[in-house]
């Protein structure tokens, strides 16, 4: 019986997962027009599955990482299609990359900080090889490095006080 309440409490929490991370996904164009700045330099699609990562399954911050830039490409028409598939690739490697250090003991706020950076890494190594190759027309940097960079540290603190709190991410592992 305990164990049912505890199934359905988690499923609860996976659901407002999603529907957070695709409210948002839809809503961000929008608000970015209402308000009159370009609120995708705020990186919500990180945001979310960062929070998935910490507070979620596994599994669950893998889904959105894939599916968080095609619904936005399905329902907004933006990112367009190969940017798309950049921000898929980036957000499913800073999944991996975070498991990855979880799972070789490094502290959480650590693993955060390193998974967002190397996925950066990675999204900006693949994005100036189809620049240079001449199927992506655009600037290499289009988020300004100090937003980046900021949205980096917020994310790495609030790891660290939510693994200070937790003291490991067992339910990461599972």
């Amino acid at each position: 019986m305990y164990s049912d309440s505890l199934t359905i409490k988690t499923r609860k929490g996976e659901a407002i997962f999603y529907l957070v991370g695709l409210l948002t996904v839809y809503l961000v164009p929008t608000l970015s027009h209402l308000f009159a700045f370009p609120l995708y330099y705020l990186e919500p699609m990180r945001i979310i599955v960062i929070l998935a990562l910490l507070h979620s399954r596994k599994w669950n911050a893998y889904i959105l990482a894939l599916t968080l830039p095609m619904f936005s490409f399905l329902v907004a028409g933006h990112p367009v299609f190969i940017k798309m598939l950049l921000i898929s690739a980036e957000l499913f490697v800073n999944v991996l990359l975070f498991d990855l250090a979880v799972e070789k003991k490094l502290n959480g706020f650590v693993a955060v900080f390193l998974s967002i950076l190397f996925a950066k890494m990675v999204y900006y190594a693949l994005k100036f090889l189809l620049i240079s190759a001449g199927l992506f027309n655009t600037l290499l940097i289009a988020t300004p490095l100090l937003f980046q960079a900021a949205l980096t540290i917020l994310l790495t603190i609030y790891a660290y006080y939510v693994y200070r709190k937790n003291n490991n991410f067992k339910g990461r592992l599972g």
